[in-house]
């Protein structure tokens, strides 16, 4: 069986790691699966990208403007919506005529467009779709915030500044969704029971198959390691207690960097035995930003593509911390867990699937800084380390490893085939 992965970035976020991460177990348990991406940033040679860079150049600015002149050109939200209206043909190009299964991941800013990939419906080849948020399910939001419009149908957007009338750009992009998935069946994937269910609440995708499994995780990358040589190697203090705080972009206001904010300045407010004693590493983008306004020492250790030194990030950390208030199944607190180091969260999205609550972890209540604050001191102060460590090595080892996941996923692919085959 040959199976096509398709996402849009080979290397960054978390859905190209997902989609990476799938690529290496399928291969390692005997489906040869091959990757197509707009963005080609290795010279992996089980990874193709896109032709005609210009164009896709085009495709990408194409739909920002169209979003931007919607939004009445205010950059608020304008990398929160797709609308998927410019994009390219893949279904002539080798990789996909030598495919049997054709397995998309997050295909947005101009990757595929809605007409690409009612082609590759129409191209009679199974279609497998992981979905990482929530926007297959959607009209053009990668997640709701609440927003239930979607299990009947998308429109006056609350992302938008047009509420209504033939200018609503959600109700128009809902009708094309509905006319493309018309064209042939899609085997739905979440990463999380959680997003299973939102999914399966949308009126896009009733008749089509919905389940979940979880992303893949390599534990021979992903492993533990002496944690005084990570802490050398990222120049951290040595002694001492270090909490970790890990997003592609620190300031993303969903990954809720001011809620961490104000569980540390609690922290330090009940446990003031702390302050002298421990620090702050923060991984990703703007990470400078916003270590200045911590009431502890900070180090930005920035964006980092390396993933050795990523391991050594978690491997030098105590407690890793994810305020996310709205999330699937991230893939830190899979990469944490599998480092052994224990995780802190709120209760949202896929996060309570992963952390369990004082056995390899703790939930705190959503957008509750002082429940967060009270799950740092737990665990830096209260917990045993070493069954919070064995908890969370157990946890990745069975639900979250390369073969668990590949045999799931190689149920799906065998079940879409035979579908095709039935309907032919």
């Amino acid at each position: 069986m040959k199976v096509l992965i398709v996402n849009t970035s080979e290397r960054t976020g978390g859905a190209a790691v997902a989609a990476g991460r799938l690529c290496d177990a399928l291969n390692n348990h005997g489906v040869k699966a091959r990757m197509l991406v707009r963005d080609k940033q290795s010279d992996d040679i089980t990874v193709s990208a896109l032709p005609h860079s210009l164009l896709l150049r085009w495709h990408f600015l194409w739909e920002r403007w169209v979003i931007f002149w919607h939004l009445h050109f205010k950059r608020e939200h304008l990398f929160e919506i797709d609308i998927a209206n410019s994009g390219t043909d893949i279904t002539r190009l080798p990789a996909f005529r030598e495919a049997d299964v054709i397995h998309l991941h997050w295909v947005n800013q101009g990757m595929l467009s809605l007409a690409d990939i009612r082609r590759i419906l129409l191209s009679g080849k199974p279609v497998v779709w992981t979905m990482h948020d929530l926007w297959p399910a959607t009209a053009i939001c990668h997640y709701a915030r609440g927003c239930r419009s979607y299990s009947n149908r998308c429109q006056r957007c609350p992302l938008l500044p047009d509420k209504g009338g033939t200018n609503d750009l959600a109700a128009r992009t809902w009708h094309r969704k509905q006319q493309m998935l018309s064209s042939g069946s899609i085997a739905f994937v979440a990463c999380s029971r959680w997003l299973e269910g939102e999914a399966k609440r949308s009126a896009l995708l009733r008749g089509h198959l919905v389940t979940s499994i979880p992303n893949a995780i390599d534990t021979h990358i992903y492993c533990q390691h002496d944690r005084s040589a990570s802490r050398q190697t990222l120049q951290l203090p040595t002694e001492g207690n270090v909490i970790l705080f890990v997003s592609q972009r620190v300031t993303d206001e969903r990954k809720g960097i001011s809620y961490f904010i104000e569980a540390l300045q609690l922290l330090i407010k009940e446990h003031p035995e702390l302050k002298d004693h421990t620090t702050v590493a923060i991984l990703g983008g703007h990470a400078d930003e916003v270590a200045s306004r911590l009431p502890l020492p900070a180090h930005a250790l920035g964006y980092i593509d390396d993933e050795q030194t990523i391991v050594s990030a978690y491997n030098a950390a105590d407690v890793f911390v994810t305020p996310s208030l709205e999330d699937n199944l991230p893939n830190t607190i899979m990469e944490a867990m599998a480092c052994g180091v224990p995780c802190v969260g709120f209760r949202v999205g896929g996060i309570p699937e992963m952390i369990d609550h004082l056995r390899n972890g703790f939930l705190a209540a959503p957008r509750n800084s002082s429940q967060l604050a009270q799950g740092m001191a737990w665990v830096l102060g209260h917990a045993d380390r070493d069954a919070l460590q064995r908890d969370a090595l157990r946890k990745v080892a069975h639900s979250y490893s390369q073969q668990s996941v590949a045999l799931r996923y190689t149920e799906i692919y065998h079940q879409a085939l035979a579908q095709k085959h039935f309907m032919l």
